[in-house]
């Protein structure tokens, strides 16, 4: 799903979340969450979109309506000291788009 995509859906009421997910090395990829699960944000070439940073998906948002989103990522601690059982599930945390910081 591209930009204009993921816009036009949001203005439908067909997005029901956001998720941003921080991986490794400074990279973010955006998915929506739609009635059928998740899409991932695809750029130009329909390749996975690599966002910078929290700011740059706040700009590409502008034009998009609120949005409940999340920025999810992995506690690697967790995964390397072994201390919990079962599955380790990824921190998520609010993030506000409408808000700079």
């Amino acid at each position: 799903m591209n930009l204009q995509t993921l816009i036009e859906l949001a203005v439908e009421g067909r997005v029901h979340e956001l998720e941003l997910w921080s991986l490794e090395g400074g990279i973010y990829v955006l998915r929506a969450r739609l009635d059928r699960g998740f899409r991932t944000l695809l750029d130009n070439s329909g390749r996975t979109l690599h966002l910078r940073s929290t700011t740059h998906l706040r700009e590409l948002l502008r034009d998009a309506p609120r949005l409940p989103c999340m920025l999810v990522q992995h506690v690697v601690h967790d995964e390397m000291c072994g201390q919990r059982e079962g599955p380790i599930e990824p921190l998520r945390v609010p993030l506000f788009l409408d808000e700079p910081w």
